[in-house]
């Protein structure tokens, strides 16, 4: 946990952000993976976390927005528990740690909510991601567990969307010490990446490595020859000469503060002409969309620049013609990389995902586009002093992807399909890295990792 004034300060803008009712954050509770005793590794809910920093489940924490009044609920650990986990402090003592004074078992927490429901008080909460709290919420609040879905409440999204959007000196420190993680996990990788290697020997490996130094992945970790599946957690194959390794993985520290990496490799550690060629326009892409970045530019400015780029490479390559800002405007690119150039990253790798994309990435201005690629990227605004972002350019031949837009004659004007088959072998390339928007420009976050041409070889030569 940081400072209890941290949390202290956190959930105080919180109240100066919220007009009346009361804010209900429950916290995570332990799930089984295959029977009652034997549950998943615990994550905390990552709102609960921010605004009460416990990393225990079963607790639930309430603020009200009239009296300033705020309490923990939990149980008390009771010598079962002891027996099999030690000494554990009570719930006041952990209260405390987070600057709150009052305290009631979980058991009261009903009562509150019944007699605040009997005042006709608004309760706001946060949109449900698990079965679990969608019940639990429904029950407290007399609703069926559908309605979970329908009625959180917008203001305390937007509010907590506010807070959580700016990242202060502690959370980037946080941030660059899963970056550091990552880079571990990442150089390990490429060393690895040798014909004849299974790819579930690296992915377990750079878990490992997770796990060691910080909490764990903060996602399933990416990592495939077949690197034009965009997410693609399969690890079945054995590396061969003449392919490529996408690795796209990160870690949490003991905080739960993310990072989110990409690599791309080729495997035995040496490129090929045809894997620099697409490789090095997806790493100008991805080095001119950072450079670019700062405050007052969109999200938007910088994916499209990133486009631009990648279609202008591919242009000289032969693969794409005509003109290239008419071939990005209507979306013909989006066959070589029908993802966003990135997303928000903090306490969750896609942060605040759960509270809605369009509330975190978007407004009543500027809307979410319906184009192909261009609606799966997950923030459009500006960028601000303290957002803490990926910029993750890609390019992928995406053999089921490049047969029907071929059969449609799409974009026919703009894309060389003959010329494809010669490039198929690729498969996926992408290179992505953490930055802070600071008040000057931007920073990269934590120590480099190799991602030039030159770099990986002499990297992967020292193996």
């Amino acid at each position: 946990m940081f400072s209890k004034e941290v949390y202290v300060g956190r959930r105080s803008e919180l109240r100066s952000r919220m007009k009346d009712g009361i804010g209900l954050f429950p916290g995570n509770a332990e799930a089984p993976m295959n029977y009652p005793a034997n549950p998943y590794r615990f994550r905390q809910d990552s709102d609960f976390l921010y605004f009460f920093g416990h990393d225990l489940p079963g607790f639930t924490g309430l603020v009200d927005f009239d009296s300033g009044e705020e309490i923990l609920f939990g149980n008390d650990f009771d010598m079962d528990d002891i027996v099999w986990m030690g000494p554990q402090p009570t719930v006041r003592e952990l209260a405390l740690r987070c600057g709150i004074t009052d305290t009631a078992p979980l058991s009261e927490l009903r009562k509150y909510i019944d007699r605040a429901l009997s005042e006709n008080r608004r309760i706001h909460f946060l949109p449900p991601y698990r079965g679990d709290t969608r019940i639990m919420l429904a029950s407290l609040l007399k609703e069926n567990p559908i309605s979970m879905k329908t009625l959180p409440s917008v203001e305390l999204i937007k509010a907590v969307v506010s807070l959580r959007s700016v990242k202060d000196e502690l959370e980037i420190s946080e941030i660059e010490k899963a970056v550091d993680i990552a880079r571990e996990m990442h150089t390990t990788a490429m060393k690895m990446c040798r014909p004849g290697v299974k790819e579930q020997e690296i992915a377990g490996a750079i878990e490992g490595i997770a796990l060691s130094m910080g909490a764990g992945t903060s996602f399933p970790v990416i990592l495939s020859m077949d690197g034009q599946t965009l997410h693609n957690h399969s690890h079945d194959n054995i590396l061969e000469t003449g392919r490529m390794m996408v690795t796209d993985a990160g870690a949490e520290t003991n905080l739960h503060y993310a990072s989110d990496i990409t690599r791309t490799t080729p495997v035995g550690g040496r490129f090929s002409t045809l894997q620099k060629e697409i490789y090095e326009i997806v790493l100008k892409a991805n080095i001119e969309a950072i450079n670019a970045s700062r405050p007052g530019v969109s999200n938007l400015d910088i994916h499209l620049l990133a486009c631009r780029i990648l279609a202008g490479g591919l242009k000289e390559l032969g693969l794409m013609k005509g003109d290239i800002d008419e071939a990005v405007a209507l979306g013909a690119h989006a066959l070589f990389m029908p993802h966003g150039i990135g997303h928000m990253l903090g306490l969750d790798v896609h942060d605040m995902e759960g509270l809605g994309e369009n509330f975190v990435g978007y407004n009543d201005e500027i809307r979410r586009s319906e184009q192909f690629g261009l609606a799966f990227l997950r923030f459009a605004l500006p960028y601000v002093p303290g957002h803490v972002f990926t910029i993750e350019p890609g390019c992928y031949f995406i053999p089921e992807l490049i047969e029907s837009w071929k059969a449609e004659g799409k974009f026919s004007d703009f894309i060389s399909y003959g010329k494809l088959e010669k490039y198929m072998s690729i498969g996926g390339i992408r290179i992505e890295d953490n930055i802070l928007i600071t008040e000057e420009g931007h920073k990269v976050l934590g120590s480099p990792i190799p991602k030039t041409v030159r770099e990986i070889e002499e990297l992967c030569s020292r193996t």
